[in-house]
């Protein structure tokens, strides 16, 4: 009796011994694998808003500056031509360089001279001459008078322009005014404006 007795203990030890137990998940796997799948969602996400705001803010740009793309026109007798778009604000924006630097030009022919913003014109490297005091219908301002060697929109190039350094407005705008426009011959039709540059005689 002890015998047998002894015998199914051994069988049933044997047996507790090979039996395999299914795998499950601790609470700490479950876990992270939660917080793997929040921080890829949330990856996604960020990645897709930040796509979002690069598409926003060129159409924004495009709306602001519709010029920054210019073709220029040259006649076999010398005269070059170039149109530009009016932007949705009524202003006609483009891309420009002085002393061979980038620069955004905005047309304004009630300024009598180009008009630099101070920060741009530092970044061109420009040189204050005499304090200048001009009346504005916001009051008067102190501006300071500079050269540009050239200024140029598309392949329209002029040289030795009188301009103004004014440090009393922000932004990277400059004012593009007479002292540029009145070598040109311009013609506006609709939202285009059409700028002529005839060879000098």
């Amino acid at each position: 009796m002890n015998h047998w007795s002894y015998s199914v203990n051994i069988t049933q030890s044997n047996a507790s011994q090979y039996h395999m137990k299914p795998t499950e998940k601790t609470n700490s796997e479950i876990s992270q694998q939660k917080r793997v799948g929040a921080t890829m969602i949330a990856a996604m996400w960020l990645s897709l808003m930040a796509l979002l705001a690069f598409i926003f803010s060129g159409i924004l740009d495009e709306q602001h500056n519709p010029n920054t793309n210019i073709n220029t026109l040259s006649t076999a007798d010398g005269i070059k031509e170039l149109s530009l778009q009016r932007n949705r604000f009524g202003h006609y924006v483009t891309d420009g360089k002085i002393n061979n630097t980038s620069v955004v030009f905005m047309l304004d022919t009630g300024a009598t001279d180009v008009s630099i913003p101070e920060s741009v014109a530092n970044r061109i490297g420009l040189s204050k001459g005499r304090q200048m005091t001009y009346q504005t219908a916001n009051g008067k301002i102190n501006v300071y008078a500079t050269r540009l060697q050239e200024i140029s929109i598309g392949e329209i190039r002029l040289y030795n322009i009188r301009a103004t350094i004014n440090p009393n407005v922000q932004g990277d705008n400059i004012l593009l005014g007479m002292s540029f426009l009145k070598h040109l011959e311009f013609t506006q039709r609709g939202n285009s404006l059409t700028l002529r540059q005839y060879p000098e005689e």
